[in-house]
């Protein structure tokens, strides 16, 4: 399966924020989008994603071109930035919504158990983030678009997490950016650069300087 995104040019009033933009990502490989602040990578999540409308955008699956918004076709999930679970349910309740799999879910995160017949408003702004990212990333849809995954989210929690997304990339296209580079570096298999309206790709952390993403 294989996702391109083509000929995007976006503008907000009158200024350009993506232009000539072309991006790609396949089944079994995870493509880490890299940025400044108000580059526009997170828009251009949310355009793949359907939320966001540009002047124009081609997006093709397997070359055919889509004419609905992605997200109405039910092939892709999105972890925005901000959380977006239900906190009124309880944890326990909301997987199975999502119908996923809460005993699965506490294998890998033990410290959640005691959290089962608790509301999500118990849970830490970190620990509400890894609950979000696990219900994306167990969705059944074939396309993930994860924005900065890794942000107040503990170190050894970040390991758990990087291999969950590894896991799951035989499976689903999987794009995430996210400012914690190295995290990014160390689990994708292409990178792709956003920079002055424009997107392409890169090779590795040297370009990255080179590009003045870091110093």
């Amino acid at each position: 399966m294989k996702l391109e995104l083509d000929n995007v040019e976006l503008n907000y009033g009158d200024k350009s924020i993506l232009k000539s933009v072309y991006f790609s990502a396949e089944k079994n490989e995870i493509v880490g989008v890299f940025g400044r602040n108000g580059s526009g990578k997170t828009s251009l999540l949310e355009i793949i994603f359907g939320s966001v409308s540009p002047k124009y955008k081609l997006i093709r699956i397997n070359k055919k071109p889509i004419q609905k918004k992605l997200y109405k076709t039910g092939w892709v999930s999105y972890l925005p930035q901000y959380h977006f679970i239900p906190t009124h349910l309880r944890l326990k309740t909301i997987f199975s919504v999502y119908h996923i799999s809460w005993k699965k879910f506490i294998q890998t995160f033990e410290d959640f158990a005691i959290y089962e017949n608790e509301k999500a408003t118990v849970l830490s702004g970190g620990e509400l983030r890894i609950v979000e990212i696990y219900l994306v990333l167990f969705s059944k849809t074939k396309i993930l678009l994860l924005d900065e995954p890794f942000s107040n989210i503990a170190p050894l929690q970040i390991e758990k997490i990087r291999e969950l997304i590894k896991e799951q990339k035989s499976q689903k296209i999987i794009v995430i950016s996210d400012h914690f580079y190295h995290d990014v570096l160390a689990i994708s298999d292409r990178l792709y650069m956003v920079n002055e309206k424009r997107v392409f790709e890169i090779e590795n952390q040297k370009e990255l300087k080179n590009h003045g993403y870091l110093l």
